[in-house]
C-alpha cells in the first residue's frame, strides 16, 4: 500500500523468534505511580529538512503534552487510570530542529540516535537526570526508513519517522507501549473455543499495540504487565466459581481481569464496554493467551473466523468469547452474561464441570493481585542505549518491504552494567495506521 495524503500503512513486527536467552516472568509488584520526563527533538539532516518547521514545531507540544485526548500524555493517563504521567522534560516542551552532520540516506537510526544524544550533552542535558526518555523527530522524505515509528523494547528511545507537519498519537502512543515493554499484540484463531487446537493470524485490534488505535488503549495483559491492574482488579483464580467483571477502563473500583493457569502459560480474561475515550467499539468478554508469564507478549484469543477491526463494520462483540475449553490444563471457561459495564464469567479448575458450578458470583477467592513488571528504569535503558546506541529495537516494517527485522524481546528489561541480551526477530503482521494533521 502506498503512502497517501493523509497519511501512510507500516506493516509491525509481530512474532518474535527468540535468538539467545530464555523470556523472563515478570516481578509481583504494582507499579508505584510514575511521572517521566519525555524530550522530543526534532533533527534534521545534512541533506534533508523539515518541509514545513514553524508547522512541525507548533504541532510537537500538542502530539506529546496536550490537553486533548489525543496527546501522548493525555492517552498514558487515562488508560493507566492516572498511574503513569509523562511530562515535558524541558520548558519549551521540545528542542529543535537540531542539524545533524549525517545523510538521511540509508534509514540510520543508531547513528541518529549517537549523534543526537551527543548534541544534548552538549547542551548540558544529561540523560535519566535532565529527561527520562527521549523521542528523535525526523523527516522521512530520504531516509527511506521502512516504518513510521520505531522504538527500544523496554527502554528510553523511540524514533519518529515523519511524514508532513504532525505525527499522530497512534505512532507516538504505538512507540511509547514499546518502551514500556509490550510486543505486538497478535491474535490466535480457535474455532470452537478450544484452546487446544489455535493457529495464529493477525492481528487483535484490542490494543493499539495490535492496530486498535488510541481508541482501544491498552489490553488487560498490558495493563498487568505494567503494574496498573492492582489493588484486585487483578484476580488470580484459583477456584472454580462465578466471576464478575467490571469494564477494563471504568470509573470505580472492582475486579477487571481474571489470571489463570493454563498450562505454563496463563489465561486473562477481560470485559470491555464503552468507558472514557476507549472502547467506543469494542463490547464483551475476551480473551488473551500469555506466554509464560510474558504478559507484555499476549495474544486474543479468538473464536470467530471474522475479526473486528478498526475499520470494518463488524459488531464490537464480534472477537467476544463465550466459551473456551482446554483438556490439557482441564480447564472451562464460560460467559454467564455480560452487558451493561458488566460481566459474569463461570471459570471450572481441574476437571470441575461447568453445569455444576453455581451461577452465584464466587465469594470464596481473595483478590490476590496478578504479577506485573515495573516500568522500565530511565538509568538501565540509558546505561545500554545511550551514544554507543546497543540496542536492537523494535522495527516497523514498511507494508511493501516485508523482511524480517531485529529487536530486543519485548518481555526483556534492560540492565545497566551489561549483561546478556535476549533478541528477537520476526516477521509482522501489524498494520499501524500513521495519521497526520493536514497542514
Amino acid at each position: 500500500m502506498k503512502t497517501s495524503a493523509l497519511g501512510r500503512i507500516a506493516l509491525a513486527t509481530g512474532i518474535a523468534v527468540l535468538t539467545a536467552g530464555v523470556l523472563p516472568g515478570p516481578a509481583h509488584a504494582a507499579a508505584a505511580p510514575v511521572k517521566r520526563k519525555i524530550l522530543p527533538v526534532l533533527v534534521e539532516f545534512s541533506d534533508a529538512s523539515f518541509q514545513f518547521p514553524d508547522k512541525v514545531k507548533a504541532s510537537t507540544p500538542d502530539t506529546y503534552f496536550g490537553a486533548k485526548s489525543d496527546s501522548a500524555a493525555s492517552f498514558l493517563s487515562e488508560v493507566s487510570r492516572g498511574q503513569y504521567t509523562v511530562v515535558p522534560a524541558v520548558p519549551e516542551q521540545f528542542l529543535g530542529p537540531i542539524k545533524l552532520d549525517l545523510s538521511a540516506a540509508g534509514c540510520p537510526q543508531g547513528k541518529i540516535n549517537q549523534m543526537t544524544r551527543e548534541e544534548l550533552t552538549k547542551r548540558g542535558l544529561v540523560a535519566g537526570k535532565d529527561y527520562e526518555s527521549l523521542s528523535i523527530v525526523f523527516p522521512a522524505q530520504k531516509t527511506n526508513c521502512p516504518w513510521a515509528g520505531l522504538a527500544s523494547v523496554p527502554g528510553p528511545t523511540t524514533w519518529i519517522n515523519l511524514y508532513g507537519t504532525a505525527s499522530g498519537i497512534d505512532v507516538v502512543g504505538h512507540e511509547l507501549g514499546h518502551n514500556l515493554g509490550f510486543g505486538h499484540q497478535g491474535r490466535f484463531l480457535c474455532t470452537g473455543g478450544n484452546l487446544g487446537a489455535c493457529k495464529s493470524e493477525g492481528t487483535s485490534y484490542k490494543s493499539i499495540m495490535g492496530a486498535g488505535y488510541r481508541a482501544s488503549g491498552f489490553s488487560a495483559p498490558e495493563l498487568i504487565h505494567a503494574g496498573w491492574l492492582s489493588g484486585g482488579a487483578s484476580l488470580k483464580v484459583t477456584k472454580s466459581g462465578v466471576y464478575t467483571l467490571r469494564s477494563l477502563h471504568g470509573k470505580g473500583s472492582g475486579t477487571r481481569a481474571l489470571d489463570i493457569a493454563l498450562g505454563g502459560d496463563r489465561l486473562v480474561i477481560e470485559y470491555r464496554h464503552a468507558a472514557g475515550n476507549l472502547d467506543a467499539k469494542i463490547e464483551g468478554v475476551h480473551a488473551y493467551r500469555v506466554p509464560k508469564g510474558s504478559y507484555g507478549a499476549s495474544s486474543l484469543i479468538d473464536t470467530t473466523v471474522e475479526n473486528k477491526t478498526a475499520a470494518n463494520n463488524a459488531p464490537s462483540n464480534t472477537d467476544a468469547i463465550t466459551k473456551l475449553t482446554d483438556k490439557a490444563s482441564k480447564l472451562s471457561v464460560a460467559v454467564v452474561s455480560s452487558g451493561g459495564g458488566q460481566a459474569k464469567v463461570k471459570v471450572a479448575l481441574n476437571g470441575d464441570s461447568l453445569s455444576a458450578i453455581d451461577a452465584t458470583p464466587s465469594k470464596s477467592a481473595s483478590p490476590t493481585p496478578s504479577a506485573a513488571t515495573p516500568t522500565p528504569s530511565a538509568s538501565a535503558s540509558t546505561a545500554t542505549e545511550a551514544v554507543t546506541d546497543g540496542s536492537e529495537p523494535v522495527t516497523e516494517l514498511g507494508s511493501e518491504e516485508l523482511t524480517a527485522a531485529g529487536g530486543r524481546s519485548t518481555a526483556l528489561p534492560l540492565a545497566a552494567g551489561g549483561g546478556a541480551a535476549v533478541l528477537a526477530a520476526g516477521l509482522g503482521f501489524l498494520l499501524l495506521k500513521r495519521r497526520r494533521k493536514r497542514a
